[in-house]
């Protein structure tokens, strides 16, 4: 079988073509074509397809021929060469299928979201209602995620009544009032319209730690830190400005390719691996979740903080963000 440095060499003298022609045509050095004829330097991919194309050579072949030297180049051990193949094989697999689970959910999501926009729009008082049980139910369950020792009975009358619960601290109370409020505020987002930016997550995160850290409400850190229980490493304070600008970006070039669902969880595990502040960052990133699934019609996704689905949520985060 011939390799990919003799095959190019083929294609090039059947063409009747000297390497100062082809370096010309194609902008490759002369020196650098020779010795990737002669098997001495390998081309890189993109000068693969140039090959291809100016030769009218099939692109496909070539490119497997690349590959395969290429896998066999960077594992060095031939008889290690199938296992791989093998195990790559597999671990393709499991994405398609993992791929079709998930377009699986999207398809039944969606489904049941146009049943629910066949009722659309809601009488006032009962749309009145249903935000208002979302919203205690979602600060509960969020708050609660978090540590906080209030029962959803008691969120509702700290949240709706104003009320002290006896035996529960200041904070427990201001973290449940501030919740509420920020939900009501992704509420006004979505009503104007405004899309999501830096500065407005900033705000949900001022919301959320309001009264409880001033000094660190919608600031971003400027300390490294270390998430307690977690293998996963926050980048460094420095960082930050680049990688939320990076993290805005990600959802522009995206907010009109990427399915609403997978958007509004993409940006919520995005945000949580970068940790842009000292506390708040869970509650912070499954508001923005929220407001992405609010703005494209869908109500708010509640994770529920019992116990077991908390652990079955912190090892999600986990996987994928010890995986990258």
């Amino acid at each position: 079988m011939k390799t990919l440095g003799e095959k190019i060499k083929i294609l090039r003298t059947a063409k009747t073509l000297t390497l100062k022609d082809v370096s010309s045509k194609l902008k490759i050095d002369v020196a650098l074509i020779s010795k990737i004829e002669r098997n001495e330097r390998k081309p890189t991919r993109e000068q693969v397809s140039k090959f291809a194309k100016h030769y009218k050579a099939n692109e496909k072949e070539l490119l497997l021929l690349f590959l395969a030297e290429k896998v066999i180049y960077e594992i060095g051990d031939h008889s290690l060469v199938m296992d791989v193949l093998r195990v790559a094989e597999e671990q393709l697999k499991y994405g398609k299928g993992l791929s079709k689970t998930v377009d699986a959910i999207i398809s039944e999501i969606d489904k049941i979201k146009s049943k629910l926009d066949k009722f659309r729009p809601f009488p006032k008082e009962q749309l009145k209602n249903l935000e208002q049980y979302f919203k205690v139910e979602y600060t509960f369950e969020s708050n609660r995620i978090e540590g906080n020792t209030l029962t959803l009975q008691e969120t509702a009358l700290v949240v709706e009544k104003g009320m002290t619960v006896s035996g529960k601290s200041m904070r427990e109370h201001l973290e449940a009032i501030n919740h509420a409020e920020a939900v009501d505020f992704i509420m006004e987002v979505v009503k104007s319209k405004e899309p999501l930016t830096e500065r407005l997550v900033k705000d949900i995160h001022a919301i959320v730690l309001q009264g409880i850290d001033k000094e660190n409400a919608g600031a971003y850190r400027k300390v490294d830190v270390r998430i307690s229980g977690s293998k996963h490493l926050p980048p460094s304070h420095y960082r930050l400005p680049e990688l939320m600008e990076a993290y805005i970006f990600f959802y522009k070039k995206n907010r009109k390719k990427i399915h609403p669902v997978l958007l509004a969880a993409d940006m919520h595990e995005k945000l949580v691996a970068v940790h842009p502040f000292v506390d708040g960052n869970g509650r912070t990133s499954r508001l923005v979740m929220n407001l992405i699934l609010l703005q494209n019609g869908y109500p708010i996704a509640n994770i529920s903080g019992e116990q077991i689905n908390r652990l079955a949520y912190y090892n999600a985060l986990e996987q994928v963000q010890v995986d990258k």
